[in-house]
């Protein structure tokens, strides 16, 4: 009686949905900045590179914090910044209009959901 493994592909409970989008952002960011010139690799590519891990530790620490009030403005303001990193790579012609447009609508979509998440975090519990 042989039993086979199933390998299970759902995401655990644990990964917020935010966190999804984000690591899914990351992959197309990787793939996009392919396209930037040499030059700019280890510069406007490097820094977006360092944005973009930030958004995810910040997701991954509000996730476990308490307290998220100041950790998800954090967030917000890396989010934004990364828009202007994105917005500027479109400006200096290093992304294709497609690109930036895809990556841009996977911002904001980020940016809305840290959004809303910082609204729920300001109301206050029903019941309590």
């Amino acid at each position: 009686m042989s039993r086979a493994l199933k390998i299970d592909r759902t995401p655990k409970t644990s990964d917020l949905l935010i966190r999804q989008k984000v690591e899914a952002m990351i992959e197309y960011a990787y793939v996009a900045m392919r396209q930037f010139p040499k030059v700019e690799r280890h510069v406007l590519s490097a820094e977006i590179r360092q944005t973009l891990w930030g958004i995810l530790r910040l997701v991954i620490v509000c996730n476990k914090k308490y307290h998220k009030k100041t950790t998800l403005q954090e967030l917000d303001a890396e989010v934004d910044l990364l828009r202007s990193q994105v917005r500027m790579a479109m400006a200096f012609q290093y992304l294709d209009f497609s690109k930036y447009e895809h990556w841009a609508m996977l911002n904001d979509e980020i940016g809305r959901m840290v959004g809303g998440w910082i609204k729920a975090m300001g109301e206050p519990v029903a019941g309590v």
